[in-house]
This record gives C-alpha cells, structure tokens and sequence, in this order.
C-alpha cells in the first residue's frame, strides 16, 4: 500500500486505496485554545473530540476548533499561514504533528510510501517553502514513512489529468496559497504559487465589513454562491468581490509567467481548477469568464472543475505514491531476475 497527503493551510487530508475504492481521512488544520478544567476534559474526551491538555489549558484540535471558536467568540489558530507554518505560532510544530498523526495514522509496514504536497515558492513573495517541507517530511519518517514532497499543482495534474496523458495546466486555490503547474505528459514546464488564497479572501472581506474572519469563513462555507445577487454591503457581498480579484490576479500572473518560460505558442491544454477555495457554485463559470478575457499565448481546449476539488491534491500524492511503489518494485524483481540468471551462468 501507500498513501497520498495535502498538507494544506485549512485542511490536511490523507488517501488511501481500500479495494476498488480511495479511503479520505480529513481534519481542519487550526486549534483553538480553552481554560482546563476537569469536568471540560471529561466531556471532550466523552465526545471525541480531538484534544490535548497542556498545564492548564486545553487544545481543541481539527474540526472541532472552529465549532468551540464561534462558541466562545475567539478566532482560531492556525499553525500554518500562507501555505507553510506560520513563523507566528509558536505551538505551530506541535499541534501540525498531532494533527498529522491522526490523519494519516502508523504506517501499514515499515517504510510505507507516503508522497505529501509541498507548495512552489512563491512568485510575488519572499517566501521560502524549503523549511516548511523538510519539517513535514521529518514529522512522517519519524513515524515510520517513506515520505517525499510533491508539487501541488502537478498533484492535480495526477488526479484530474489522466484522460489527457497527463498534460495541460493544474491549478489548486487553496486557503494559503494558490499553486499552478503546467504539465506536458507528466513532466512539469512551469511551476509556481501567489501567496494569495482563500484566507486572503477571507481576510479582505472581513475588514471590509467589520466582521471576525472564521465567521466569514464559516459563511463562505455555508452554501456561498458565486453569483452577484447577493447584497453588495453584505459579507456575500464582499467575499464575491473579493473572489473575482483574486481570479484576475492569479491569471495575470499566469500570462506573467508563461511569457517569462517562453512556452510554445502552439499549446492546446485543458484546464483543471481544484481545492477548497474553488468550492462555491459559480466558480469554474467565472474563472472561464476571466480566462477567455486574458492575453495568455496558448490555446486553452476546456476548463474544468475537479469532480471532488477537497480531495484533488491528496489523491494526486496518492497516485503519485502507487507509482513510486510500483516503480520500486519493479525494479527490485528485475534486479532479482538478473542475480538468478547470473547463478544459473556460473
């Protein structure tokens, strides 16, 4: 067996194939810290919620942070921000680990192949994803994995891209970063990431209406629509706003940097959109809207949404794991054949 991780910025995610079927394991990548008492432990651990006590305080972990945050009106934390850990949070390690832990679980067997998602540096930021990954990869040969990094874009090229030998243009929208990789059978000719995601859409939208970022996040999650009908001095409103300008500029930093790669013009590539920021109704319409609109010098043959954009990135590392897996293998009966045709010489 083997298994695929997304490390994102709002959620980590495992696969895993049982069967005919891929196993999904998630938990939202934020805590929320709460005053310990024994009577507040004893309920937590009789409701299963994922928690840690600390001296006298109690962490709230995954997805239950942000129930227990509206609850007692704070704002999370989060030990990742802009799509690596957050420089910010000092129990950032820690409670990643804890959370990673439960997600992903023991390895099936020593070694177990486990390829995770990795961002690319960013484009329009000083921003260095080097100590993010090393980090997250030692966390899991620790455990007992045989963990490498994979780019996150060419992660949706190897989940949604199958059907076109593995090319055309891979874009995952997620909470801290957006990722873009344009893939030619497989080999990845252009890479990179803007620090801008969903949070930055949360973030814009709740100072511009006074309100706390998770309760736009819980709102954007609840039913949002990308569709212009909303109320313009409204929270929908502004995520609406807020959605299309990142749209725009996450395409202009595509035309940007196919220029600088000198890609051939005579390109034909579907497009796969893909992550949770892409999840609204709507989404895949507009950024169509805005592509056909851009000066990008290839031919863009269909724009797609991923059938299941939350799980996209994490069944890529998982396709991209089986392979790596089966590789090995291979190549260790090759080598087995090759010593027994070389005793049978002797």
């Amino acid at each position: 067996m083997a298994k695929g991780l997304d490390v994102g910025t709002m959620n980590i995610i495992s696969a895993q194939q049982e069967g005919n079927e891929t196993v999904f394991v998630q938990q939202r990548n934020s805590f929320v810290e709460i005053e310990y008492s024994d009577m507040a432990e004893q309920m937590l651990s009789r409701s299963d919620v994922l928690h840690i006590r600390k001296d006298d305080d109690v962490y709230v972990l995954g997805d239950d942070a942000l129930n227990f945050a509206n609850i007692f009106n704070q704002e999370t934390r989060r030990p990742m921000s802009q799509g690596i850990l957050s420089s910010d949070e000092k129990s950032a390690i820690p409670m990643m680990k804890l959370i990673i832990e439960q997600v992903v679980g023991s390895p099936e067997y020593p070694n177990e192949k486990l390829f995770f998602s990795s961002p690319a540096d960013p484009m329009d930021s000083d921003l260095s994803t080097l100590y993010h990954q090393k980090t997250i990869e030692s966390f899991l040969d620790d455990m007992g994995y045989d963990a490498e990094p994979i780019n996150e874009g060419m992660a949706v090229i190897y989940s949604d891209l199958a059907d076109n030998d593995f090319t055309g243009l891979g874009i995952s929208f997620g909470a801290g970063m957006t990722n873009v990789c344009l893939s030619y059978y497989a080999v990845p000719v252009m890479k990179f990431s803007v620090a801008r995601g969903g949070d930055w859409v949360d973030e814009q939208a709740a100072q511009a209406t006074g309100t706390q970022v998770d309760k736009v996040t819980s709102i954007k999650e609840d039913d949002f629509e990308l569709d212009f009908e909303t109320d313009v001095g409204g929270v929908e409103g502004a995520l609406s706003i807020y959605y299309e300008n990142l749209l725009d500029y996450v395409i202009e930093k595509i035309a940007q940097e196919v220029d600088e790669e000198d890609i051939e013009e005579g390109l034909d590539v579907p497009v796969v959109v893909t992550g949770g920021t892409s999840s609204p109704n709507g989404f895949t319409k507009l950024f169509k809207q805005h592509l056909d609109d851009a000066d990008i010098p290839f031919s863009i043959s269909e724009v797609r949404h991923a059938d299941e954009p939350m799980y996209s990135v994490s069944r890529g590392a998982l396709v991209a794991a089986r392979s790596d897996e089966e590789e090995q293998r291979d190549s260790g009966n090759a080598a087995d054949e090759e010593e027994v045709e070389a005793q049978s010489d002797d």
